[in-house]
């Protein structure tokens, strides 16, 4: 069953694939280079200069220069990294370390290293998400070997174990107090030579590294926020690869010579339904705009196919998630439901819609759906504010529907934490205020469910539940985009946890 679900997942991931290449990944139609050199244009910026306990670890991570234990495979199970093998015991879990691995600055990588850097980044004032709360500890166990804690056991210890924020660094890193040093101190495929605040940084290929190497001699990394900016450095050459390019941007950088890859993103837009108070407390009204709303042309009209359209919470970008497109829109039953609660010509329903605009893509679907909305028969009266300024009443109840974008994967590729706090009756981010007995008894079960296949088919059961119960209106599922021109080696991860730059290759030609 998963071997066939995966298999129907990365045929999905295809389809949105756009300008593939040779070579072992996506992008570029030249001879790949590895003597040679790129420049890149990211578009996140590191925040707290690289910091381990911010999520700047992530970024480390992404740029092939620092390395976690573990990793995952397309299958969203953990797989090796700087560990080998793990065993759970308890409440405990024995991890077994890589041999004739080395950081950096020449030193080994020992249990003594390990237990250095994860007490370090388990110790600071707000822990990572990945390890907050659950007791974490880790000492050394033989030569071989950490024993990693917790105060109750745990079941994706080795999925944690794979967030960027657990990259480690060489016991010098740490030696001076304060925040550890990053540069020269990691394992990855690249060394960290040199960085100029949150403008650039500058990679070299480890020369000694344990596993694969890198694609690159060297590589020029630039942190580019501005989209447009992305995108003329593309087209101008000043970069060979770029992240994040809306898609606005895509037919303008295709003009110029450039590959456009398109995959799967593990986050939704949901459409954030108020159930603690009328009229989203009736089911039937729930319903009623779901009906009413026609997500394929969402994703294909108004995002101009820069999204899937969503049929539950899970997309195409964990194996878990559904493939299958929703249907469109069904506005006679729509009528038909709102009629059953109540709601007619001669009493209509009149909603209020809050989203935000740091998501550009939020006040267009806002539109279009209070459109769909009004062919149905309710009014929408839209409001484009601060989500800072939201977010306070929307979880105190105090709103009607709120659209939002969410990652439906926290800090490591395991949907525990979202369906906890976004839908449990107790849960710390429960805009929808929904509360099922049912659901949670669902839920508490992954609390100790270890088999990752297990895991997976109640994430599909607790999405499933969501959907029958018309909890909020899932509506689409934005794709990721990346851009090579000059450089080929490109492979898409949706769970957005193996390292991007490494695979890359300049190309001549």
């Amino acid at each position: 069953m998963i071997a066939r679900k995966m298999a129907a997942l990365l045929a999905a991931a295809a389809l949105v694939l756009t300008g593939c290449g040779t070579g072992t990944g996506t992008g570029g139609t030249g001879t790949p280079d590895p003597a040679g050199e790129l420049t890149v244009a990211l578009q996140f910026p590191p925040r707290a200069d690289y910091a381990f306990d911010a999520d700047d670890g992530a970024r480390l991570q992404s740029l092939g220069v620092a390395e976690t234990l573990t990793t995952v495979d397309a299958d969203a199970r953990p797989a090796p990294m700087l560990a080998t093998a793990w065993e759970q015991q308890g409440n405990a879990w024995r991890v077994t370390l890589r041999q004739g691995v080395r950081f950096h600055d020449g030193t080994p990588l020992t249990p003594e290293a390990v237990v250095t850097a994860l007490r370090y980044v388990a110790g600071v004032e707000a822990p990572p998400r990945a390890i907050r709360g659950i007791g974490f500890a880790v000492t050394p166990d033989g030569a071989d070997a950490v024993r990693i804690t917790t105060t109750e056991p745990d079941p994706v210890m080795p999925l944690r174990l794979s967030s960027g924020n657990l990259g480690i660094l060489a016991p010098a890193a740490y030696a001076g107090g304060g925040a550890p040093r990053y540069l020269r101190t990691a394992t990855g495929p690249f060394v960290l030579d040199s960085v100029s605040g949150a403008d650039s940084a500058q990679l070299v290929r480890n020369d000694d590294y344990w596993g694969e190497p890198a694609g690159a001699a060297r590589v020029t990394v630039r942190y580019v926020e501005d989209p447009q900016a992305r995108a003329l450095a593309i087209q101008s050459g000043d970069v060979q690869f770029a992240e994040g390019l809306p898609q606005a941007q895509l037919d303008q950088v295709r003009s110029a010579g450039a590959e456009v890859v398109e995959y799967p993103n593990a986050r939704t837009v949901p459409l954030q339904l108020n159930q603690s108070a009328k009229p989203f407390d009736d089911l039937r009204v729930r319903q009623a705009v779901t009906a009413a709303i026609d997500r394929p042309v969402l994703a294909r009209q108004v995002l101009a196919g820069g999204a899937a359209p969503a049929a539950d919470l899970f997309g195409a970008a964990v194996p878990w998630g559904e493939t299958a497109p929703p249907p469109g829109a069904d506005v006679a039953r729509a009528r038909q439901l709102l009629a059953e609660a109540g709601y007619t010509e001669q009493n209509p329903l009149t909603v209020r819609l809050w989203t935000f605009p740091n998501r550009p893509e939020l006040p267009a679907l806002a539109n279009a759906i209070q459109a769909m909305l009004a062919s149905a028969g309710v009014r929408v009266e839209i409001t484009v504010g601060n989500y800072d300024a939201q977010e306070p009443k929307v979880l105190a109840g105090d709103y009607d529907m709120f659209l939002n974008s969410r990652s439906y994967l926290s800090d490591y590729p395991d949907a525990a934490s979202t369906l906890t706090s976004d839908y449990t009756c107790d849960g710390s981010y429960a805009i929808d205020h929904y509360c099922s007995p049912a659901y949670d008894a669902l839920v508490d079960r992954l609390g100790t469910t270890v088999d990752p296949a297990a895991r997976q088919q109640l994430f599909r059961a607790a999405a499933a539940m969501l959907t029958r119960d018309a909890v909020g209106v899932m509506v689409v599922h934005p794709l990721n985009t990346a851009v090579l021109r000059g450089a080929t080696g490109f492979v898409p991860d949706p769970l957005q946890i193996r390292p991007v730059l490494p695979q890359l290759s300049p190309t001549t030609g």
